[in-house]
């Protein structure tokens, strides 16, 4: 294989079970799905949500908010803190290790990035927040017979010339992305990397707005990358995939497609 290198209150029909369509086909419980809604909401937010917070974030009655908050408060799961807005619960501790335990970040990750080498040919990353790096949390050669090397685990370089590393600056919070960029220089890799802050912060709206980031040989001549996030973790991780820039164009349909694809939050 020739390489080229790159980064690499509840009424019926609340509870009633509905029937599978061709986009959702396993039986949904709309309870379990608004409660599941509810503790996102609430582990995304800064400081807690109040009820009227939570009802209008999510489309909810006020009367189907306050019964399935009670649920999910006596279970432990959140709590109200002393600003009346509920917050994740001692219980929620749990759920956390037992992701740590049984799904560690770089296997879990693994499963999607396998999958779009898989469906292209192409090599595939998945990248995300680590100490307040931009890492390569997992990585995976492609299958053609001329393809693009990915980097080693644990990289994380010139976050401002790759896909992944664009994407997550882009969904990272404001204030996070100041400190990122005061803190890291920006050469330029290529004659195509983006180094003006300015510049930088209106490709961050642009990509804001499209849901996904490209590397137009930013980051090595002669590849291009595509990153999308994975959906429900807030920015955390995201995933791509390195083409050489004459497989890019023709394909950029196929490749944002299995990305989204892998990028579901129930993959």
């Amino acid at each position: 294989m020739q390489v080229i290198e790159s980064e690499g209150a509840l009424n019926a029909s609340d509870e009633a079970v509905q029937p599978a369509t061709a986009a959702e086909p396993k039986p949904r419980v709309q309870s379990a799905l608004r409660a599941i809604s509810i503790l996102l909401a609430i582990s995304e937010s800064q400081g807690g949500l109040r009820v009227k917070d939570i009802a209008e974030r999510l489309s909810l009655s006020r009367q189907v908010t306050y019964h399935l908050i009670h649920t999910l408060h006596s279970t432990g799961i959140i709590r109200k803190n002393e600003n009346n807005r509920y917050v994740l619960g001692l219980a929620a501790v749990a759920i956390a290790e037992g992701f740590q335990r049984q799904l560690a970040p770089p296997e879990h990750l693994g499963r999607r990035v396998r999958s779009i080498v898989a469906a292209t040919g192409e090599a595939a990353y998945a990248s995300g927040w680590l100490g307040g790096e931009v890492v390569a949390l997992f990585t995976a050669r492609g299958q053609s017979p001329v393809g693009a090397a990915q980097v080693p685990m644990g990289y994380s370089g010139f976050a401002h010339a790759r896909a992944a590393g664009k994407l997550l600056l882009a969904l990272a919070d404001p204030g996070m992305v100041s400190s990122y960029m005061d803190s890291h220089p920006r050469p330029a890799r290529t004659t195509r990397t983006i180094t003006d802050r300015d510049e930088l912060l209106r490709e961050f709206g642009q990509i804001r707005k499209q849901g996904y980031a490209i590397d137009n040989e930013e980051f090595d001549e002669g590849i291009r990358c595509l990153a999308v996030p994975i959906s429900g973790v807030n920015g955390r991780y995201v995933l791509g995939i390195s083409v050489p820039s004459n497989r890019f164009e023709p394909n950029f349909e196929q490749y944002l497609s299995v990305l989204n694809d892998a990028a579901r939050l129930n993959f």
